[in-house]
C-alpha cells in the first residue's frame, strides 16, 4: 500500500471557544482540564485530517502552563502534524487565550500528542509520511524527532529497571 504524502499544512487546525463558567474554578480561572481536552481535540482533528481515518491518543509527551486562562475569554488552539512514524504521528498544539473585548492575546499552553492510526479492527496501520514545506516545518519535524527519541529512551529506562528489580506492584497501588 502506497501512502500519498503529505505536507504538515494539510493538517493544520484552529478550534476556538469561549470559556464559560462550567469550564472554571472559584477563583475565575478555567481548569486545566478543561484546556487539556480541547488541547486533544484539537490535536485529533489534525492527526485524522493527515491519516485520513480513525485515530487514539497515544501520549501527551509534554504540555506546559504559561499563563492561566479566565472564565469569558476566547481559547483558539492551534494544531498540525510535527512528524510521522510508520503509524504514529506527533501533532504539536499552541493555546492561545483572548480577551475578546480588548483584543489581548496570550500564549497560555503548549502541547506535544502521539495518535496512532487505527485499521477498520482497531489496529494500528500506516500513516502517510510528512513532506515539510517551510522551515519552520522543517525545524518542528527536527525538534519531534528529538521528543521522539526521548520518550523511547524514556521508556526503555524504566523497563530496564522494571526487569532489575523484578519488584511487582499490587493492583491497588498507584502506577
Amino acid at each position: 500500500m502506497t501512502l500519498e504524502p503529505k505536507p504538515p499544512s494539510r493538517s493544520r487546525t484552529i478550534l476556538s471557544e469561549v470559556m464559560e463558567i462550567g469550564d472554571g474554578n472559584l477563583s475565575g480561572n478555567v481548569h486545566g482540564g478543561v484546556i487539556m481536552k480541547l488541547v486533544d481535540t484539537a490535536a485529533g482533528i489534525a492527526a485524522v485530517r493527515h491519516c485520513g481515518g480513525r485515530v487514539v491518543t497515544a501520549s501527551m509527551d509534554e504540555m506546559s502552563f504559561i499563563e492561566p486562562v479566565y472564565l469569558g475569554e476566547v481559547v483558539t488552539l492551534l494544531a498540525q502534524v510535527n512528524d510521522v512514524g510508520r503509524t504514529s504521528m506527533e501533532i504539536g498544539v499552541r493555546v492561545e487565550a483572548e480577551n475578546a473585548r480588548t483584543g489581548e492575546r496570550r500564549h497560555v499552553s503548549t502541547a506535544y500528542l502521539v495518535f496512532v492510526a487505527l485499521d477498520a479492527e482497531g489496529k494500528p496501520r500506516p500513516v502517510p509520511p510528512l513532506v515539510p514545506e517551510a522551515p519552520e516545518e522543517k525545524r518542528r519535524m527536527d525538534e519531534a524527532k528529538i521528543r521522539r527519541q526521548h520518550r523511547l529512551a524514556r521508556k526503555e529506562a524504566i523497563r530496564a529497571q522494571r526487569r532489575a528489580g523484578e519488584v511487582r506492584s499490587s493492583s491497588d497501588e498507584a502506577p
